[in-house]
């Protein structure tokens, strides 16, 4: 277990985050010492893992255009209006308004299920009357990463219906028939974990004032124009306003994100939103703010890909069955535990169901596991880990916002809180649910 591949690699991984050393570095580090460690040379573990980074592609390059979207809503001053429209509701209630920040996201992943797209046209004009506030923007990303997350547990409809369809699939792949529409009752358990986990971030953990410079947003600035800065709505504000909204139909209706943020790119160009003499620099200022993201994206794909092929997982799994004996309890932690080693290193809850699944269901048949109980096992490992995972779009989507003027510190600022608010809970309560099911 101690020279396991993929455990070595995922600790690898994580300390080297947390000693603030370059992400894409670590993830490429990490993968080349899990490929070293698992037998491959170094050309072949380098070719799993440039090979490996196409299962990504289209997030990533859906993250540029998202990016570009933003920048271009951003330079009309929309979303400067709309900023002050909360601000106007929320005022000085800095827990009010984490508490709306988590109402949004959870919208982003059912009613209107847009995942991170929001984040990168709301969050960056906020930052203003954030900083008056003085509120810990940890307890922002908590909000952020809970609305990413938690609704997917728990709610069947949007993303969640996906990842409940993913867990029956995989459930019946391997031997265990379940009713896809039963598993948000089976969830809820866990996610009550999670709900917790957010209170407790947003009226103790980072409740203490937080000082933080006026500095330029990173991705620009509205346009000096008066009708911009000024609360008159324009046609460049119409431009903006149906860019944003042809973006997220298109992608409900099509599905794919890249045609959306495109389609959105060109509306506002026709409206004069984004002038065509300065479409390259909208598109230079998506690179900026999310290039990197999707890169780290790309990357994790890959680093996924060598994981995958390098046969640490079913190993962990087997030496995991020597020391479970036949106690059920320590098997439902142990397999959170895996659960939570793998999704950290990929970064994929709904990429994480299909391997674990795989092992996870015969050894809760062999242990006499209720299928409800091995739907919950199943269901948290692989969201274990998407909170808290340098590479996870749950945390890297957050810091996209909240980093927008350079302030906000993608590992201990995003990543160290939300693993300590929402995994350990989910443990905790996912536990708790395998045993009483």
């Amino acid at each position: 277990m101690l020279t396991n591949p993929v455990l070595l690699s995922v600790v690898l991984m994580c300390v080297l985050c947390l000693f603030k050393v370059n992400i894409l570095l670590s993830i490429m580090i990490s993968a080349v010492a899990a490929g070293l460690l698992a037998g491959f040379g170094l050309g072949e573990t380098m070719g799993l893992l440039i090979g490996g980074m196409g299962g990504q592609a289209e997030t990533a390059l859906s993250y540029i255009l998202l990016g570009a979207l933003a920048v271009g809503i951003a330079e009309t001053g929309l979303a400067t209006m709309l900023s002050r429209a909360i601000q106007n509701v929320v005022g000085k209630k800095g827990t009010l308004f984490l508490i709306v920040l988590a109402l949004v996201a959870s919208c982003s992943q059912n009613i209107i299920p847009i995942h991170i797209a929001f984040i990168p046209i709301l969050i960056p004009p906020l930052l203003s009357m954030m900083n008056e506030m003085k509120l810990d923007r940890r307890g922002a990303a908590c909000s952020l990463t809970f609305g990413l997350k938690a609704p997917y547990i728990m709610i069947p409809a949007g993303f969640g219906l996906i990842f409940h369809n993913i867990i029956a699939k995989s459930l019946s792949d391997n031997g265990m028939t379940v009713d896809s529409t039963k598993i948000w009752s089976y969830m809820l358990i866990p996610g009550a974990g999670m709900v917790l986990g957010l209170l407790i971030a947003i009226f103790i953990s980072y409740r203490k004032p937080r000082e933080y410079e006026n500095k330029p947003l990173l991705i620009g600035n509205p346009s000096e124009d008066t009708d911009i800065v000024t609360d008159r709505f324009t046609r460049k504000h119409l431009g903006a306003a149906l860019g944003a909204v042809g973006a997220f139909t298109i992608q409900l209706l099509t599905g794919s994100l890249p045609l959306g943020a495109l389609v959105g790119l060109i509306i506002m160009a026709l409206f004069g939103a984004v002038p065509f003499k300065g479409i390259d620099n909208t598109m230079a200022g998506g690179i900026q703010l999310m290039g990197f993201i999707a890169f780290v994206m790309l990357i994790a794909s890959g680093y996924a890909n060598v994981i995958r092929e390098s046969g640490g997982v079913n190993a962990i799994v087997e030496a995991s069955v020597g020391i479970v004996g036949g106690s059920k309890l320590i098997a439902a932690i142990m397999m959170l535990f895996i659960g939570l080693i793998i999704t950290m290193g990929i970064g994929s809850s709904f990429g994480t169901i299909p391997i674990v699944a795989a092992i996870y269901v015969p050894l809760c048949l062999s242990l006499g596991f209720s299928v409800a109980a091995t739907a919950i096992l199943v269901g948290v490992a692989g969201a274990l880990g998407d909170a808290g995972s340098p590479a996870s779009d749950s945390t890297l989507g957050p810091t996209s916002g909240l980093n927008a003027d350079g302030q906000h510190n993608h590992i201990w600022d995003t990543c160290v809180p939300t693993f300590l608010h929402y995994n350990i809970p989910l443990i905790i309560f996912g536990t708790i649910g395998a045993m009483i099911f």
